[in-house]
């Protein structure tokens, strides 16, 4: 009986000294390069953008707010400064032109801008077939808590498994939808969308994030600027439910909006039926929801500058960035 005892409690305690995947460049790293051609597609779509606070330890503490949610967009950039900030707790869903399937090795990867192998601001990543109903994929955090990492501290990569932004600035963290095979809500041949969530790295419960299996994530704790919590710098997609390029070119080549920049009226035409337009600030706000193709920006409680115009088509959404010179 003691030796069963004793073979169960080193099963158990195994997890306790496991390594993942050490830092990029290193042997064995599961790191993927930006320019990796494994790479077919990039997030193309903001869907929602929500900003955590700089400190949420600090009641009435305000939002980040360096960067716009659309430096989540296109391909990686890797430097310190072509990203959006989430801030604790905050959040970004994307989407990409054709739904995610689940194929052989890692699917999908998330950047950030880390500027040193050690200095990891980390987040949960979710997924969702629906827009409705997200799964998280499993992670385990196994950095000590007994004391928290500080605002510039440093965290080991490989006590670090399925968190975005293990990895320094220019190289993804990989994510394989077969970790969630048995999960319900989803179907992981058809992931429509990629919900990016800051890990708040207090070891203070009353704020701290969790791993899957209850251990508090000690990372960089507060990061009370502007540019606090983790950075999105980009999503690229290695596995599309159908052929991304005709897919792009098909959805993209049906919407046209005009004049661009406007100081007045838009006017968007599409080859087919539009089902819904809605306007976005650089913010994530929306501003506007309708059917209609043609919109009186000047009669909007709107500034000049930049918006996000997302058209929903009988093919699928379209996003659109325009400008607007107020007169």
């Amino acid at each position: 009986m003691k030796i069963i005892v004793l073979i169960a409690l080193l099963g158990a305690g195994s997890s306790l000294f496991a390594q993942y995947s050490p830092a990029a460049g290193e042997d064995g790293s599961t790191a993927i390069h930006k320019d990796s051609s494994v790479f077919i597609g990039w997030a193309a779509d903001v869907v929602e953008f929500s900003p955590g606070p700089q400190d949420i330890s600090i009641p009435g503490s305000p939002n980040v707010y360096f960067g716009d949610a659309t430096e989540a967009l296109n391909k990686a950039e890797g430097t310190s400064t072509d990203v959006v900030s989430l801030g604790d707790g905050g959040s970004i869903t994307i989407r990409f032109h054709l739904p995610i399937m689940n194929g052989e090795g890692p699917d999908f990867a998330v950047f950030e801008n880390g500027f040193d192998e050690s200095f990891l601001e980390l987040a949960h990543v979710e997924v969702s077939s629906d827009g409705e109903n997200f799964v998280r994929f499993p992670s385990v955090s196994l950095t000590t808590t007994d004391e928290q990492t500080g605002t510039f501290g440093t965290t080991n990569t490989e006590l670090i498994h399925n968190l975005a932004g293990k990895f320094i600035q220019g190289y993804g963290t990989p994510f394989d939808l077969e970790d969630l095979v048995d999960s319900t809500g989803i179907d992981i041949d058809m992931i429509n969308y990629v919900r990016i969530v800051d890990v708040v790295g207090s070891i203070d419960p009353t704020y701290g994030s969790y791993d899957s299996e209850g251990n508090l994530i000690n990372d960089p704790f507060p990061t009370e600027f502007s540019s606090g919590g983790f950075d999105i710098d980009a999503v690229g997609l290695i596995h599309a439910n159908g052929d991304y390029t005709t897919g792009l070119d098909k959805l993209e080549s049906t919407v046209n909006v005009y004049p661009n920049p406007s100081q007045q009226f838009i006017k968007i035409s599409s080859t087919d039926e539009v089902k819904n337009i809605e306007l976005f600030d650089l913010n994530g706000r929306q501003i506007l929801s309708t059917k209609e193709t043609e919109i009186d920006l000047s009669s909007l409680s709107i500034t000049s500058g930049i918006y996000i115009l997302k058209i929903q088509t009988a093919k699928g959404m379209v996003s659109e960035k325009i400008t607007f010179n107020k007169l």
